[in-house]
């Protein structure tokens, strides 16, 4: 061989010595299967280690199982909940073959064919433990029944673990109708109620062996989510999820024989029966109880977790104030009716919350006659309108966004408006035009009167120069829901949904200069394995300081002299604003001081089964209801307790905005003492004017008070000397047009 074939030779061997080595070398395709099968084996080596190491234990008994504590502000006790114990036994032979088969097709259609486990479900479930993701899926019904009789509800690998492990020990050692058995006895259908036998007197009244198959399909769906799931307290998604897991349900029993598709066919979905408060949860503790419960759930302890027992829950409700709210009810309210003689009076539902502005604590709560007689709070229901309570935010959200009327005036608590009744807005694509109370005109009044007298037009006309999707991004930073509530005009007359509850936030709100305040009943709820982070009830400045304290200044005076005047007294400062939705079902009174931010309302509900809002006109012969009336009442009873008497402290206000436009004003005429009939509805919108908000000439005193007759009626009569409280709303923001939510 020559140099040259040397050379060649030597090249060849050194590239194949390069292909084999280095980087290269380290991934041949028999080293990469030899480290997966080594792995393989050391998996499956670390498993059967597992197997052998972790035994079948012993039930993890409900003998252990510890009540929840609930506890007043200073420490004393409020409530001992033992709902989690609701439980009763009952072997499977009484459950229906069909309600059986309905759990297993919602659970684990493979349930009788499998090993007990789930690989995939299990890996998902671990993967989402290590990642943070929260609770696992896809667990077999004897991996459910491992954990919820032998182990405990912790979202840990460990514990992930041993219930793969002991649910294969446990398939091969137990029969599957014994192990159905045992997970229909043990798993949490809400409620309070753990055990099929519970549940079916939970939602249906009836004993487990009287269930039909629809509703074990309704039981089975709600395993999925029970909070979200009960119909009495689900949301409209909550309830369209749940109907289409009943539906689910019932296919899949079709798919495996265990139902006829002529049957399927027939059934319709079961509603629950309204639930009712357990033993022990009487009068105001049951909604305190719950109240605290909810938040739990918002701050991620599940209702699961809660009704595993052995929690400690100290609430923000001061004992005293609390016990004053419930006495100043029975005193202004209670003490008037006659539930069992007066069919309006027996529909009569008063809720309130009461706020510290300087911390968001929720001091007291009133939800109803009882728990136990009335199981919906009404302090948190959010099915009824706040009506004219919010007429505040949209003049905060004016004051905000620096908006100007039609005219071109910087709104302020002096700027002019039109405030003739039916008077259509002018300016918005929605036509609108609603009347005042008892149809009265006002000539020319200011913002800070309109606020006094709850003028309409006034505030109809100052939302379309605000916008309404302004308006309403205000009040959504403010605290109030978004429910129903579309960005249109009439949201002006407190057309959305809220509770007593938000409201109180919202009004915290405005107290605490626009930083924003949320309402927070737990203080602390503490348990061996983990404790709940408090909610934190103040925020940060939603509103400008300026136009908060615009908007208690202008309140200040509905409370003085306007239509909160039954509230005002030499006591304490207080700003406020009353409220009475459409065909007045709802009354309201928010109201604060500069300690304590108290909503009060009246929410007519029919007693037939059912519900349904009705009008509280009427209640206790008084004629037309309305949040001056009996919520004032109740709200001014109180603060005078909860504050010990009286109070020196005043608002710190600063930066008030009175507008551009300079005018002269003039106390409001003294208001009629008489109760103030119901509005006739609104009329047809007329042609809008070509100046609706234009600002008089500076000699005009466009803030004087009207005359006794301060316009004429459309009938040409003299309109009446009394003064408006809160016009109704009218049927529509145009013709034919319904507002929603009626």
């Amino acid at each position: 061989m020559g140099r040259a074939d040397a050379r060649r030779a030597q090249g060849r061997a050194a590239r194949r010595a390069g292909r084999g080595g280095g980087i290269r070398g380290l991934f041949t395709w028999r080293k990469i299967l030899g480290t997966f099968f080594g792995l393989c084996l050391l998996v499956m080596g670390a498993f059967v280690a597992l197997y052998v190491y972790v035994d079948v234990p012993a039930a993890n008994a409900q003998a252990k199982k510890q009540s929840n504590v609930y506890k007043y502000s200073d420490g004393t006790l409020l409530a001992r909940d033992d709902r989690g114990a609701n439980r009763e036994i009952v072997d499977l032979a009484v459950v229906p073959k069909g309600v059986q088969h309905a759990f297993v097709a919602a659970e684990n259609k493979s349930f009788y064919r499998d090993q007990g486990v789930d690989l995939k479900g299990t890996a998902r479930g671990l993967f989402n433990t290590l990642s943070g993701k929260g609770k696992q899926g896809g667990s077999t019904i004897t991996q459910q029944y491992v954990k919820n009789y032998y182990l405990t509800q912790d979202q840990t690998v460990t514990r992930k673990l041993k219930e793969l492990v002991i649910s294969l020990k446990v398939d091969r050692s137990t029969k599957k109708d014994d192990i159905l058995a045992g997970y229909l006895n043990t798993v949490y259908y809400g409620r309070g109620a753990s055990g099929v036998q519970a549940a079916a007197q939970a939602y249906y009244g009836v004993d487990a062996k009287d269930l039909d198959v629809s509703q074990g399909a309704y039981l089975a769906a709600l395993l999925q989510a029970p909070s979200q799931y009960d119909w009495a307290v689900a949301s409209p998604t909550g309830k369209k999820l749940v109907k289409e897991r009943w539906a689910y349900t019932l296919d899949n029993m079709v798919d495996e024989n265990w139902l006829d598709q002529a049957e399927r066919d027939k059934l319709t979905f079961p509603v629950p029966k309204p639930p009712k408060a357990a033993p022990g949860m009487e009068g105001q503790t049951g909604y305190l109880v719950e109240a605290a419960n909810e938040e739990m759930e918002r701050q991620g302890v599940t209702e699961e977790m809660r009704e595993a027992g052995g929690w400690t829950i100290t609430l923000n409700i001061d004992k005293k104030r609390q016990k004053q709210l419930e006495k100043s009810v029975d005193d202004q309210l209670e003490d008037q009716l006659d539930r069992k003689g007066n069919k309006i009076d027996a529909t009569v539902q008063a809720g309130a919350t009461s706020v510290d502005p300087r911390t968001g604590k929720v001091v007291a709560l009133y939800g109803g006659v009882g728990a136990t007689e009335h199981w919906i709070s009404n302090a948190t229901r959010q099915d009824y309108q706040p009506a004219s309570t919010f007429k505040p935010l949209v003049l905060a959200s004016a004051l905000e966004n620096e908006s100007v009327t039609q005219g071109g005036d910087r709104i302020g608590l002096n700027t002019v408006y039109d405030g003739t009744s039916k008077r259509p807005v002018v300016g918005s694509d929605t036509p609108f035009a609603p009347q005042n109370e008892d149809d009265i005109s006002y000539d020319s009044p200011t913002v800070q009167r309109a606020m006094d007298k709850s003028i309409n037009s006034v505030f109809a006309q100052m939302v379309v120069d605000v916008t309404p999707s302004a308006v309403k991004k205000t009040a959504l930073a403010m605290g109030v829901p978004d429910k129903n509530f579309p960005e249109r005009p009439a949201i002006t007359l407190g057309t959305m949904n809220a509770s007593t509850w938000d409201m109180a936030g919202v009004y915290a709100t405005l107290d605490n200069h626009g930083k924003k305040v949320t309402p927070t009943i737990v203080k602390s709820a503490e348990h061996r394995d983990r404790a709940m982070e408090p909610v934190d009830g103040i925020g940060g400045q939603v509103i400008s300081r300026g136009s908060a304290d615009t908007v208690t200044h202008a309140l200040t005076e509905v409370v003085d002299i306007g239509s909160g005047r039954e509230a005002d007294t030499t006591a304490y400062d207080a700003a406020g604003k009353t409220g009475t939705s459409e065909n007045n079902k709802a009354a309201w009174f928010a109201a604060y001081t500069p300690e304590l931010s108290t909503v009060v309302a009246l929410f007519g509900e029919s007693t037939k089964e059912g519900g349904g809002q009705v009008t509280l006109t009427g209640t206790a012969n008084s004629g037309r209801a309305n949040g001056g009336g009996f919520p004032a009442k109740i709200w001014a009873d109180y603060t005078l307790g909860a504050l010990g008497g009286g109070s020196d402290a005043t608002f710190d206000l600063e930066g008030v905005e009175r507008g551009e436009t300079t005018v002269t004003e003039s106390p409001s005429v003294t208001p009629s003492d008489t109760e103030e009939p119901s509005p006739t509805p609104s009329a047809e919108p007329e042609t809008p004017s070509e100046t609706p908000s234009a600002t008089p000439s500076d000699e005009t005193t466009p803030s004087a008070p009207p005359s006794q007759e301060p316009s004429v009626t459309p009938s040409g009569e003299p309109s009446t000397t009394q003064d408006p409280e809160d016009g109704e709303q009218p049927p529509g923001d145009g013709p034919g047009d319904g507002l929603s939510g009626q």
